[in-house]
């Protein structure tokens, strides 16, 4: 992971904006695993563990997804001060390639052993219990869209990792760090909240927050625009497929007493829709009506509205933008 100037990964979501309950988030798989030791003597004990409870390479794929959030932590003071590049020579490519095997073994162990990793830490012991059960699997590395403050940013960089996984000739995209919990800045600690939206992600959701430095890794028509200037959106939106239908950009260009037009999908009037003015208060939307297996509302852009519009669903933040005086 770079240095300490890299966007934080997951770590400022909001702490009431993503709870919901262990019985609604679950799986059979996970509910199975959660009954694992949080220890083994192996990472082979435990894909032979894994092996013999589940017959799929799917049940596979998401069992190891569920004891890695279940048990290995994020690294909070190694995300703040990340240990120096480890550097090395070598006088073939036989060797180089030996050092660098070793480098990632030691990681995959530390973080077995330990319990406790940064995202390459967790994408390495991902990829790795998965190369144990014959399933291909790879890591990527990208850039990550976490806050308000990347909505417009000029550049990407290269400051995540997580993988993609190939079930019956699909790759499925995996990010077990962002599954195991995230950082409340109110307590100042990381709070551990498994979440499943992040294995087998749906593709839209997924590149709206993660961008591969590989164009190898792309989804269909991804571009780097799209990631940079589209709309922030959280956990909530993934896990009740909230579709943000409009505005399609993240960056929304309006002068004072322009009334903006929004349309999500998925969301009825028997929500409780609302968005917080620049005071943090909030503002109940109130001429909402239901179109097309959505809602679309209209917020007045005056004096109240701040730099950035948040719209919540029944006290669950949906999508943020970036609002430009015209």
């Amino acid at each position: 992971m770079p240095p300490k100037k890299i966007a934080f990964i997951f770590l400022f979501l909001n702490v009431i904006l993503l709870n919901s309950t262990f019985a609604q988030k679950n799986t059979e798989v996970d509910k199975i695993v959660a009954k694992y030791p949080k220890s083994f003597a192996s990472t082979e004990k435990l894909a032979d563990k894994i092996e013999g409870d589940f017959s799929s390479d799917y049940d596979r794929a998401r069992a190891i997804y569920s004891w890695i959030a279940f048990n290995i932590k994020y690294d909070f003071n190694a995300f703040l001060n990340p240990p120096r590049t480890q550097g090395f020579s070598y006088s073939s490519e036989a060797e180089k390639q030996r050092k660098i095997k070793q480098i990632n073994d030691n990681l995959i162990q530390k973080t077995f052993t330990s319990k406790k990793a940064v995202c390459e830490g967790f994408t390495a012991l991902y990829q790795h219990l998965a190369s144990l059960m014959g399933i291909k699997c790879e890591i990527i590395r990208g850039d990550s869209k976490i806050s308000v403050r990347d909505i417009g940013r000029k550049t990407t960089s290269s400051n995540h990792a997580w993988n993609m996984v190939l079930i019956d000739k699909k790759w499925r995209l995996v990010d077990v760090t962002w599954g195991q919990g995230y950082y409340d800045s109110s307590k100042g600690r990381m709070v551990n909240d498994f979440s499943p939206i992040y294995f087998d992600t749906d593709p839209d959701y997924f590149f709206a927050k993660h961008f591969p430095d590989s164009g190898t890794f792309l989804g269909d028509g991804l571009s780097k625009d799209d990631f940079l200037n589209g709309p922030l959106i959280y956990n909530k939106t993934i896990e009740n497929d909230y579709r943000i239908k409009t505005p399609d950009s993240g960056i929304i260009e309006a002068k004072r007493g322009d009334k903006i037009t929004f349309e999500i999908k998925n969301v009825s009037k028997s929500n409780q829709v609302f968005y917080l003015n620049k005071r943090n208060q909030p503002v109940k939307i109130q001429n909402a009506k239901e179109k097309r297996g959505g809602l679309e509302f209209q917020i007045l852009y005056d004096t109240n509205v701040g730099e950035y519009i948040t719209i919540f669903v029944d006290t669950n933040s949906i999508v943020s933008f970036k609002i430009i005086s015209k």
